[in-house]
């Protein structure tokens, strides 16, 4: 059988909707989404880490779809005239990933859902606390945190900080690829208006119209853990000077107004 890399790929970001968007997208019959949703293959050059890292990371990295015959007979099962994709989210974050898909399919079509960068944050530490692996209960804490974790070999998602600066990701990706080749999405849009989003997709991967009816909005939410959702404002006006002129740099890239990313959170 004739290997069939895919032809676009969902890049992230972490906890911007991008399950509910792949999941979505599956039920278009020009489309054909992997199972498993993130193979992550571009995360490394061969096999993953075995040992180190944070909580949960190691039976993570086994889960790496690594060996390229192992990537490619994941869309075996693809009709002949459909558009193969997959969704592993961290490809945004990760240059080194940004460059060997560059370097195996070029002509891709890439998709980024970006997330207000703090609520992205809250949402990510409150998965892991919910999952019992974040040993930090404490949101502004975790942040605190997060450059000794890296130092130490913690895996993507623990980046809570570093995931959201998505100007500096976006700079490195338009390095390397053409512009008219990714689409950007803002996680309200996927959120307000999943189906005509949905369609804005389609009509980018150049796919018809009018045929994904919507996404599941379960899984286009705020995450709780045990408290109410998001962050307190407190925790706002602590997390923000992180991403403050990252926030710029994702304006002058994508002419969007991002003001409601720069709001305090008390008066």
């Amino acid at each position: 059988m004739t290997p069939r890399p895919p032809d676009f790929l969902l890049l992230g970001a972490p906890k911007c909707g991008t399950s509910a968007l792949h999941n979505a997208l599956s039920t278009h019959p020009g489309l054909f989404l992997s199972t498993p949703k993130e193979p992550k293959f571009f995360l490394t050059d061969g096999p993953p880490p075995s040992s180190g890292g944070g909580p949960g990371d190691v039976p993570t990295w086994g889960e790496h779809i690594w060996r390229r015959e192992d990537y490619e007979a994941l869309f075996d099962a693809a009709a002949p005239d459909a558009l193969c994709g997959e969704s592993t989210v961290f490809y945004l974050y990760d240059r080194d990933a940004q460059r060997r898909i560059r370097d195996l399919l070029p002509a891709a079509r890439l998709v980024a859902v970006l997330r207000d960068p703090v609520e992205r944050a809250h949402s990510n530490w409150a998965h892991l606390r919910g999952a019992g692996l974040e040993p930090e209960g404490d949101f502004v804490a975790a942040l605190e945190r997060e450059k000794q974790r890296i130092a130490d070999g913690w895996a993507h998602f623990w980046h809570y900080t570093a995931q959201g600066r998505y100007g500096e990701q976006l700079e490195h990706l338009f390095s390397l690829f053409p512009r008219e080749q990714v689409l950007l999405l803002r996680y309200r849009e996927l959120r307000d208006a999943p189906a005509g989003t949905a369609d804005r997709v389609c009509a980018f991967l150049g796919v018809g119209t009018g045929v994904v009816t919507g996404v599941p909005r379960h899984n286009v939410r705020p995450d709780v853990s045990g408290r109410t959702s998001g962050p307190t404002p407190s925790e706002r006006d602590a997390a923000l000077p992180y991403f403050a002129d990252d926030v710029a740099r994702v304006e002058a890239l994508t002419s969007w107004d991002l003001d409601d990313w720069r709001h305090r959170g008390a008066p």
